[in-house]
């Protein structure tokens, strides 16, 4: 109980944008200016600056590969990871993500609590640093690392490019009374294998056949994991009319458009529906999928 009672008073942060838009640059200073003593970036868990546990995206040879440690789908790499949040002392710890969506999910896999307070990359970072960082992403494939270098080439050898040395001034209370002390932040600069390669892009005309692909499973079922309010294989008139695939930051966005047969429960089988694509088109493909909106543009009969 008093086990319990510690762990809940543990706080989470998140800092969420846009990929490239310098969320692994700015959280060191986050983490400071909240009196933060972990962060969860990229597939890695930092203190101070060392790589406590994990391991990073940056290595991986594919884009698709990358999202995936970043999001800590393999069990062996989360409960590496969490079994080590368990270990360690600490009161606030910081994930970084490209959404909410992102940092919730990477919370329950890491079996902590949803993050209760989201900051923004606009909130700590002016329009010009990010257009800057997302020139530096995009033309450059550079990407940063928010330890210092000798823990990247102790590492990561083959994607280290660089060190970033910042200067910074932090307030303390000496005898003299308060007083700014300057405290030296260093970065890594890595470029990652699936940079050097190029990124894999994959069509809406192929996203499209997973999704027809998925709902034809789902109506012939049975569900893998018997989910479902309604038995799969009684919902076989469920028509889809039109996908609509967006592009997300670090994904995509879908908008199926369905015809469903009179009785379908709407508020179970179709939200089933949701996550069974959800899960089967991330399981399989990497893709992160971070928002599936389903209309019903008619009820039919059986």
């Amino acid at each position: 109980m008093i086990f319990g009672f510690i762990f809940n008073r543990k706080k989470v942060f998140a800092l969420v944008g846009e990929s490239g838009t310098g969320k692994s640059f700015q959280s060191k200073l986050v983490a400071q200016k909240n009196n933060i003593d972990l962060i969860i970036d990229d597939g890695l868990l930092i203190k101070d600056n060392r790589i406590l546990a994990g391991h990073s995206a940056k290595k991986e040879n594919s884009f698709m590969a990358a999202v995936k440690v970043a999001l800590f789908d393999e069990k062996t790499h989360r409960d590496e990871v969490a079994r080590r949040l368990q270990s360690e002392k600490y009161k606030r710890i910081l994930l970084l993500g490209t959404s909410e969506k992102m940092v919730n999910k990477i919370a329950v896999r890491l079996q902590l609590k949803p993050p209760q307070k989201i900051i923004k990359i606009e909130d700590v970072s002016t329009q010009e640093e990010i257009d800057k960082a997302l020139r530096t992403r995009r033309i450059e494939g550079k990407h940063v690392i928010p330890v210092p270098s000798i823990e990247i080439k102790r590492n990561y050898p083959n994607i280290f490019y660089n060190a970033i040395r910042i200067f910074k001034k932090k307030s303390t209370i000496t005898p003299e009374g308060l007083a700014p002390i300057p405290t030296l932040h260093e970065k890594s600069v890595v470029r990652p294998e699936y940079s050097k390669r190029g990124k894999v892009i994959i069509t809406q005309a192929a996203l499209s056949q997973m999704v027809i692909h998925c709902v034809d499973e789902y109506n012939d079922g049975p569900h893998p994991e018997g989910r479902g309010t309604k038995p799969l294989g009684t919902n076989k008139n469920i028509k889809i009319k039109k996908i609509l695939v967006k592009d997300a930051d670090m994904g995509y966005r879908l908008v199926i458009t369905i015809d469903v047969p009179y009785g379908t429960q709407l508020g179970g089988n179709i939200h089933d529906l949701q996550q069974y694509i959800i899960d089967n088109i991330e399981r399989y493909t990497g893709i992160l999928i971070e928002e599936v909106n389903i209309i019903i543009d008619k009820i039919t009969e059986q």
